[in-house]
């Protein structure tokens, strides 16, 4: 019988319930919600679905023991009481992400080298030499958490945030991220509605494509970290090659029977930019992603757009004014997101999602259900519209 483990999956706030269910139906146990994430228990197997599969986590942690640590000393002598040698070997790279809150130990660089110099101390003693520190896809990372002097030793099996699909074109614009996009996704209920392939999902304004993409991934079932080339687990000791080789050639499979059959029973999805250099970027995260055959991308202009079918979702990302000054002169976006709605798409759902409340007003449409969900420090909101007569009714 294999191994029951304990972890802990973060993401961002306002997310915590999404990825709760998500993990349940990875065949996580004992699923609880905390603040920026989600407890669980399983076997490795099920840290590593959470890893190929989560479209909502930031990273999965292998917690390995909790102790006191008021002084530089405690947390020294605990980080030397693990056996680091079942975890790593001397020729490894390590990399050490350090935090704390209510603690005594507030710096955090100097906490990361005093963690880092107690692993590479005993490894020392006992083998004679110590691991390197890399810290760009180290080939393990470790995550101190110290909270009231309680440090949490964990191991970092993502390596790096799970919102990095390994599609993206870097440097590109200002895009969401990728689990925030799915998050959204999620709350408008594209998951479901997707299942028939009879709805449409159109992002007018989608600027480098990962609203398109995220939904294309969610409607064809591909696994979120399918094309990642790397993961935090792959050179620890504690890995299992073949149990995940197994998850993934089960992914692929996935992957290569939706491909094959193309866009037959798939819902149509369509991004639409003003700006040619977006649709340009769109498209090269579309063609990395392998979905190219999947999804639409086309220039437009954001009130060109029209429907496609009967039913669908109207999802939009506009420009919320973190700058001073800017609020003014975004109302008129928002005002002609509102008479798009209206003129245009009756019948179907709207979503607008803004951390400008102010802005929002300008939609002139009365909003039916409001979630919460955090871009960074940004508390941010998806405003749900019903696009039915009588939807042209004006907020009050």
């Amino acid at each position: 019988m294999a191994e029951t483990f304990s972890f802990f999956a973060t993401t961002a706030k306002g997310m915590e319930s999404l990825l709760a269910e998500e993990l349940k139906t990875q065949g996580a146990l004992e699923v609880q919600e905390s603040r920026s994430g989600v407890v669980f228990k399983g076997s490795l197997e099920t840290a590593y679905r959470a890893c190929l599969w989560s479209r909502v986590a930031n990273r999965v942690l292998l917690p390995l023991k909790t102790f006191s640590a008021p002084t530089q000393e405690k947390l020294y002598g605990g980080v030397k009481s693990i056996r680091w040698s079942d975890h790593l070997t001397p020729e490894n790279t390590i990399a050490v992400d350090f935090s704390s809150s209510h603690s005594q130990i507030t710096h955090t660089h100097f906490g990361a080298l005093k963690v880092k110099d107690a692993i590479c101390d005993q490894l020392r003693s006992i083998q004679g030499a110590r691991p390197s520190v890399a810290i760009h896809r180290p080939d393990l990372r470790i995550n101190v958490y110290v909270h009231e002097d309680q440090a949490t030793m964990s191991l970092d099996l993502s390596g790096e945030s799970l919102h990095l699909r390994g599609y993206r074109e870097e440097g590109a614009f200002a895009p969401l991220k990728e689990n925030l996009a799915a998050a959204i996704l999620m709350q408008a209920g594209w998951h479901e509605l997707s299942a028939s392939g009879e709805a449409a999902f159109i992002d007018p304004m989608c600027g480098s494509g990962t609203l398109p993409i995220e939904a294309a991934m969610m409607a064809a079932k591909i696994a979120p970290g399918l094309s990642r080339e790397y993961f935090g687990f792959l050179k620890w000791q504690g890995h299992i090659p073949r149990t995940w080789q197994r998850l993934v050639t089960e992914a692929e499979e996935i992957r290569t029977a939706r491909l094959t059959q193309g866009k037959k029973n798939f819902p149509k999805i369509i991004g639409y930019d003003a700006d040619f250099r977006a649709v340009h970027v769109a498209i090269n995260n579309l063609e990395r992603a392998g979905l190219r055959s999947l999804v639409h991308i086309e220039k437009k202009e954001l009130l060109s757009c029209e429907r496609v079918s009967e039913k669908g979702i109207i999802l939009l990302n506009p420009p919320y004014g973190e700058r001073l000054g800017e609020v003014e002169s975004l109302k008129p976006l928002y005002r002609s997101i509102g008479d798009l709605f209206k003129k245009s798409f009756q019948g179907w759902t709207g979503f607008v999602f803004t951390g400008n409340s102010d802005l929002a007003k300008s939609v002139g449409l009365k909003a039916s259900r409001r979630f919460v969900l955090f871009n960074g420090p940004i508390e941010c909101r998806l405003l749900k519209y019903d696009l039915y007569e009588g939807s042209s009714k004006k907020t009050t």
